[in-house]
């Protein structure tokens, strides 16, 4: 068992030393690179070729030469050796959390619930390099464009593993001043003689829905804005531009301030969209990523 370990533990050095060979391009300079002796670097590869019965490099009192095998024996130590660092570092994670941690998250939801925790974040784990896109364009966690991605509503099918961060509801809203200015919808039908503002991602015909004596029903509005996220026409709706329906994540201060008041509440609906932290879970999962979407689910309930 160990003759083989110890085996292993040579073959690995031997990789590492040929390839600071030709990246250094010299013995010479490998062998201080390695804190070794020329005649050590050169005594190595020769073993190395011995092992082989091919030469891997071709000497010249001027230069060190990769032969078609040498470039195929770099490659594949390369490969080797990014290999054995990778899996060091998963079995490292598990105890310590640390490297690079790529979250994704929307553009409003991500700037005003996720942002906000990302310093205390830090500050607990602090050898976690934090990586944050905010974009309402979906990643692919599995093809590792990212570590986490925070989603809403109903998921795909997928082998990814999801955690449940919470839940938001959805409310109409426009500003005191611009009700003062156009009158206050009674009814869902009146919003045909209002500016309703809209997400540009929705279908062509948008339409909000309600429930009236418990029966559910959609309504077709119209506007003069769009925009790809629920902070923006919580905005435009505060400015006074016109009447929104957004997610109440996205609209909380406002609404506290008074800068935004709820309309036609009589007709909620009562959808809700589920907010999940999506990842790749299992054995071998980063303690990085585990401890981020505790973190979160812990913050965000």
């Amino acid at each position: 068992m160990n003759a083989k370990l110890g085996n292993g533990t040579d073959r690995a050095r031997a990789l590492a030393l040929f390839v600071a060979v030709v990246e250094q391009g010299s013995f010479s300079a490998a062998a201080r690179e390695l804190d070794m002796s020329p005649s050590a670097v050169g005594r190595a590869i020769d073993r190395i070729e011995a092992r082989l019965g091919i030469r891997l490099l071709l000497r010249s009192t001027r230069a060190l030469t990769l032969t078609a095998e040498g470039q195929a024996y770099l490659q594949a130590a390369r490969r080797i050796l990014a290999d054995l660092d990778e899996a060091e570092q998963q079995i490292a994670d598990q105890g310590v959390p640390r490297g690079r941690l790529r979250i994704s998250a929307a553009l409003a939801h991500g700037r005003l619930c996720v942002v906000p925790l990302l310093g205390e974040f830090a500050a607990l784990y602090p050898h976690i390099l934090i990586d944050v896109v905010l974009s309402d364009g979906l990643v692919d966690i599995a093809a590792g464009e990212a570590d986490v991605a925070i989603r809403f509503g109903r998921l795909a099918d997928s082998n990814l593993t999801a955690r449940r961060l919470g839940e938001t509801s959805r409310v109409i809203v426009a500003s005191p001043d611009y009700l003062a200015a156009n009158g206050t919808p009674q009814v869902p039908e009146d919003l045909h003689r209002f500016n309703c503002l809209n997400f540009n991602f929705r279908r062509a015909e948008p339409v909000w829905p309600f429930r009236r004596d418990g029966q559910d029903f959609a309504l077709s509005v119209r506007g003069n804005i769009e925009a790809n996220n629920g902070e923006t026409l919580g905005q435009l709706a505060a400015a006074g531009v016109g009447i929104a329906r957004v997610g109440t994540f996205s609209v909380l201060d406002e609404l506290e301030k008074g800068r935004l008041v709820p309309i036609l509440e009589a007709y909620n609906p009562g959808d809700v969209e589920t907010i999940h932290a999506v990842f790749v879970g299992g054995a071998s999962m980063p303690a990085r990523v585990r401890v981020f979407v505790d973190f979160l689910a812990e913050r965000l309930r």
